[in-house]
């Protein structure tokens, strides 16, 4: 295997699957084509004659931790050809619900299990073949679940044991599946795990999370790193949060210093504990034996952190707004944690899992979830969520024509031993239709183009709940409707650099509550969702557009997405065939052909707002289902659809 380092030539490096990921992200931070990863100068480059150009930026510390992250990883993806395997998974439409927000059964503001067996049948006349639900475990909800306290017990808002046990009965009367999110990076300061690691020092638990000795911490080395929370203490690293500031918690009455990613209530946990590894396992079981049909795994690629929890390199933290991620994004005993998991866990139950795996891309995803792999069966990855150059909590309208080219690029490499992640929204993200284009005018149009654009390419269709309704983006008065965490330190954090004002617009376009608000089921107050006020408001544009409106016409966003899981499911072409994008330079214009054993598709698509012809005139062949109701030599604004050939 090649060593790589400054003198490697940058097409060694772009065809390592770590360099290429990490040089596709910075040329998206960037603002720059990725397309520039195969221009055939820039490949000849030698990486030091690019640090020269950078002008110190990319200076010998960048460079020694740029190439250490490069050279953990020995193994290549490989390429299968031929007919990819069948998967019930791979087949599936799966629909992500956020149980806080999707129908309260008990009168107290919160969605709960129950309220999701009333609903059940909603689901099934849609067409959903399993659900995903974000977190019930016992929790404090400092994260709204995602910080859990007792991974096998229900929270109580949202019901009992008894509950779930029903729950799994009733989606299995329903020929419907259930997958669990799972949180292994990381617990609640309130588990018993953690509150025993504080307390007794001599307990095998304090190897079970990351605890440093105050007196022993270094100091920071950097003005631009996180300034001390403790006195004259400072945290044992640079590292910092991804919900604002360091990644250390100091615990004054234990003088210890306690890591953690995410809110300071979510306590990473230290995989290279043997004993922590079992109690996962068990944990994995307890559920799987219950009859959930998989897994998927919060943040899983952050489980390997760097063997002494090293400085985060200065140039890489100030590039991505993030100080040490280089340190864990993809470490060096991710595969084999995932291989361990996979082995006493997942194969013997023949359990489903995907990976949220933040900073990954095409080329490392083919390491994490290839056939071959025995890891994981398929990778959530983000890097289509956000034009080139801009990030959530941007204020822009997104380019559907950047959607296009990465789906070529992820489309036509993959190999029949690999299979992609299709999605628009989470939990976690802005309503897609509101960054496309806000205008209420071309809100239905929209809606349906992305819904098209899912079920017409080759991998499995992740949903959101309300997506299948067209929700948009929630029209919050003030921060006294906000209730995420993230969004929260975020707002505080610009306020104390006297950005208050620009703060507040970026939490309208990027806060994660956009997607967390209730349910609209009917025309009843608060849409349906409960008889009382809700946990979090939602906005009349989206209680409008509720459920019973859209089931009784015809050619509502919900139809036109309960056809296409229809078509999907009788046509296999449209979930296994090879894919063939033509036009591919044609601006605002989508074209691919699926070919299936004797089977052969079309489907093109306007990604604009403004008519454009079509370059090769009226399809032939029968049409499956198009957005539109006539089909004429222009195409109409957002007009998508689908024949057979």
């Amino acid at each position: 295997m090649v060593h790589l380092s400054k003198n490697s030539r940058l097409g060694d490096i772009i065809d390592h699957p770590v360099g290429h990921d990490m040089c596709y992200r910075l040329l998206l931070m960037l603002g720059l084509n990725p397309l520039l990863l195969k221009n055939p100068l820039l490949r000849r480059l030698r990486f030091r004659t690019l640090a020269k150009l950078s002008h110190g930026q990319l200076d010998d510390a960048f460079m020694d931790s740029f190439f250490h992250l490069l050279n953990i990883e020995k193994d290549r993806p490989v390429n299968k050809m031929g007919e990819p395997t069948t998967a019930w998974w791979k087949e599936a439409t799966i629909y992500q619900i956020y149980p806080r927000s999707f129908c309260d059964s008990n009168a107290d503001g919160i969605g709960d299990l129950r309220g999701i067996i009333n609903k059940l049948d909603d689901l099934k006349a849609l067409g959903v073949d399993a659900l995903w639900l974000s977190p019930i475990y016992r929790s404090p909800d400092d994260d709204n679940g995602y910080d859990i306290s007792d991974y096998y017990d229900i929270h109580e808002d949202f019901g009992t044991m008894d509950d779930f046990d029903e729950l799994i009965v009733e989606l299995e009367k329903r020929d419907m599946r259930l997958i669990m999110d799972m949180v292994l990076n990381h617990t609640s300061d309130e588990h018993a795990w953690f509150q025993e690691a504080l307390r007794d020092p001599k307990s095998p638990k304090r190897n079970y999370y990351f605890l440093r000795d105050a007196a022993s911490s270094k100091s920071v080395k950097s003005e631009d790193t996180p300034s001390q929370e403790c006195g004259d203490l400072s945290p044992p690293n640079n590292w910092t949060s991804f919900f604002r500031g360091s990644a250390w918690r100091y615990f004054p009455e234990e003088e210890l210093w306690g890591l953690h990613l995410f809110s300071k209530k979510q306590m990473d946990l230290n995989w290279e504990s043997e004993a922590l590894r079992d109690e996962i396992m068990e944990i994995l079981h307890f559920w799987l034996k219950k009859g959930v049909s998989g897994f998927r795994l919060d943040v899983i690629n952050y489980i390997s952190k760097a063997e002494g929890l090293p400085e985060g390199n200065e140039t890489i933290g100030a590039m991505l707004s993030f100080y040490g991620i280089e340190h864990y994004v993809f470490g060096a005993k991710l595969h084999e944690h995932l291989r361990e998991m996979q082995t006493r866990a997942f194969t013997p139950y023949r359990a489903f899992t995907v990976g949220e795996c933040p900073g990954v891309g095409r080329e490392m995803s083919k390491l994490l979830a290839g056939e071959e792999r025995g890891e994981m069966d398929l990778v959530f990855s983000f890097d289509h969520l956000e034009n080139p150059g801009f990030t959530r909590w941007d204020d822009y309208r997104y380019d559907l024509d950047y959607y296009k080219h990465y789906m070529i690029n992820e489309q036509e490499a993959l190999g029949s031993n690999h299979w992609m992640s299709l999605f628009f929204e989470n939990h976690d993200n802005p309503r897609m239709i509101s960054k496309v284009n806000p205008d209420p005018h071309v809100r239905e149009q929209l809606g349906k183009l992305l819904a098209l654009l899912l079920f017409s390419m080759r991998g499995t269709v992740f949903l959101y709940q309300g997506q299948e309704l067209g929700l948009i983006n929630e029209d919050f008065r003030s921060m006294d409707d906000i209730r995420d965490v993230e969004s929260l330190n975020y707002y505080r954090e610009k306020v104390a650099e006297g950005n208050e004002d620009q703060g507040w617009r970026d939490i309208l376009a990027g806060s994660r509550d956009h997607a967390r608000t209730p349910y609209p089921w009917d025309d009843q107050p608060h849409a349906g969702f409960s008889p009382v006020t809700p946990w979090i408001e939602s906005s009349s544009s989206n209680r409008s557009n509720h459920l019973n409106a859209q089931r009784a016409d015809d050619n509502s966003v919900w139809h036109f997405y309960r056809k296409l899981i229809d078509i999907r499911r009788h046509h296999k072409g449209l979930v296994y065939g090879d894919v063939k994008f033509v036009k591919k330079k044609k601006r605002h214009y989508w074209a691919c052909y699926r070919t299936y054993g004797d089977k052969r598709y079309f489907i093109e698509a306007n990604l604009s707002d403004k008519p454009i012809k079509r370059p090769t005139g009226n399809p032939e062949g029968r049409l499956i289902i198009s957005t539109h109701s006539s089909q004429k030599n222009l195409l109409q604004p957002y007009e998508a659809a689908i024949y057979e050939l």
